[in-house]
């Protein structure tokens, strides 16, 4: 049965992030996706914000909070890493700008791939990070399938509106089955997880991730800096778990356990305010 979950877990992850990244490339033009990075001030601020707020503090959590080192270690690492494939369904949920957020979550993908082989060696003793590893995952599985959806949308724009429909439900289901599965496969771990810290220390990156995205937005409409701040919030777990895979299974663990509760927490979050920025709207 174990097995099972895993093929399933592995399986809905993978449709997620491939199918929800072709469908985002289906649905925007080119333009759209560097709009929002031809601000100098945004792309400085939103760097600032994912690359030295948000992993200053989680290192000084990791190292003020009574953690063993696996814990401590998965703490930075979700710190260090950003641009996760999650922000573009948070801005929908959360009704922001999907432009905005596939432009950010572009740029923070190809940074960590230079900043987390610099600074996680840094901050983890004995970690061990390779460029290509993390840099690898990003290329086939997202900016790949993004980059093919973009080329269809430029060229066959009425076929690309045909099928995008069809990308977003597969990417919504594997995103359904991914989460449950990986419920149901790591509850044990979840549990005895509880009072090890991991769970206060992932609170204060995601509290640091909204603050400091939150700010990043200065002088924007309050969509956008909530699309910044839920960004900024939702760490790239795939490049943590590569990186953790070096430090022994136990910051594994944690890591994983960070892994379910960062897109939960966020998933309800970001569906909170688009529910009241409907009903704003609709008022």
């Amino acid at each position: 049965m174990q097995d099972v979950l895993t093929i399933i877990a592995q399986v809905g992850i993978l449709t997620f992030v491939v199918a929800g990244m072709a469908g985002l490339g289906l649905n925007l033009t080119l333009s759209q996706v560097l709009a929002p990075l031809k601000s100098a001030r945004l792309v400085v601020l939103t760097l600032l914000a994912n690359f030295v707020v948000v992993p200053a503090i989680a290192i000084l959590a990791a190292r003020i909070l009574p953690v063993d080192d696996a814990v401590g270690a998965a703490i930075i690492l979700i710190g260090c890493c950003a641009g996760a494939p999650f922000l573009p369904t948070l801005a929908k949920l959360s009704k922001g700008d999907p432009g905005l957020s596939v432009g950010v979550m572009v740029l923070l993908m190809v940074v960590t791939v230079a900043f987390a082989p610099i600074v996680v060696p840094l901050a983890i003793e004995g970690a061990e990070v390779s460029t290509w590893d993390i840099a690898q995952s990003l290329i086939l599985f997202m900016l790949l399938p993004l980059a093919i959806g973009l080329v269809v949308k430029w060229r066959y724009p009425d076929a690309a509106d045909a099928v995008v429909g069809g990308f977003t439900k597969a990417s919504t289901t594997g995103l359904a089955l991914g989460v449950v599965a990986g419920v149901l496969l790591t509850w044990r771990e979840i549990f005895a997880s509880i009072g090890s810290w991991i769970f206060l220390g992932t609170a204060i990156v995601i509290l640091a991730g909204l603050g400091a995205g939150w700010v990043s937005g200065w002088g924007r409409s309050s969509g956008d800096k909530i699309v910044l701040a839920l960004g900024a919030a939702q760490r790239n777990i795939a490049a943590a778990l590569v990186i953790a895979s070096s430090l022994g299974s136990d910051t594994v663990v944690s890591t994983l356990v960070a892994a379910l509760v960062l897109p939960i927490v966020l998933i309800l979050l970001a569906s909170e305010i688009g529910r009241h920025r409907a009903g704003a709207n609709a008022g």
